[in-house]
């Protein structure tokens, strides 16, 4: 076992636009956040514990039950909004407050604290121009700092590799974690050959890229609330 956790622990993800006072088209940037995120909504709506919605016109946040497809929405938000960059701090806690399941507003306690604490740790971090800051953090109440620790490390990791790649290699990896499946249907809906795929899946580090992802899911897949 990874984690040691009560029964009415969350997760609580607050999303936040980087450098959004320099997007030029900052209210279309909104509505399609809007919508990406009432996709996320209708898609994932047996794990989410309150909505995902738009809290403060460049944040957001949710609330999911468990753990179990964190990353999976994480990574299908960060698809979905590209180019526009998000910063994402991932909270594990108690939430104290009743949990509205139309609208996360107004819920309160450790989860929420969590997940904003690792969004001003990101800012601060970009704010010391730190090199390859990583876009997600993850905290939690309790005694799994050890864990917690690890799973930063790897996040960071993460991001390091997604900075190296070139924007083919970024398509490709990102088709082949939307798609989940051959190298060869990768290659038909991209019209090329399926050794052009593998040369950039290989150099896009795509497949630790993809372990420590599932590394990541794993562990927090043993965080439930008290209602899964």
């Amino acid at each position: 076992m990874f984690f040691s956790f009560k029964n009415d622990s969350y997760i609580a993800v607050i999303g936040d636009i980087r450098q959004s006072k320099r997007i030029e088209n900052r209210s279309e940037v909104q509505k399609k956040l809007k919508q990406v995120l009432e996709e996320i909504n209708l898609k994932y709506d047996k794990e989410i514990a309150s909505n995902f919605i738009i809290t403060l016109g460049d944040e957001f946040q949710g609330l999911l039950c468990s753990g179990t497809n964190t990353m999976s929405i994480i990574t299908e938000i960060e698809i979905k909004m590209y180019p526009v960059k998000i910063r994402f701090g991932v909270g594990a806690g108690a939430i104290t407050t009743d949990v509205n399941k139309e609208m996360s507003i107004g819920a309160d306690g450790p989860g929420y604290y969590k997940a904003r604490d690792a969004i001003e740790f990101l800012k601060e971090n970009e704010r010391k121009k730190q090199t390859n800051a990583a876009d997600v953090r993850f905290e939690t109440e309790g005694d799994n700092q050890a864990i917690t620790i690890m799973i930063n490390t790897i996040l960071a990791l993460l991001t390091v590799i997604k900075d190296s790649w070139s924007d083919r290699q970024r398509e490709i990896i990102w088709d082949m974690l939307q798609h989940q499946d051959s190298q060869v249907d990768v290659a038909k809906r991209f019209k090329i050959k399926q050794p052009a795929v593998q040369k950039n899946l290989s150099k896009g580090k795509y497949y630790v890229y993809r372990d420590a992802m599932d590394t990541i899911g794993k562990a927090l897949a043993e965080i439930r609330g008290n209602n899964v």
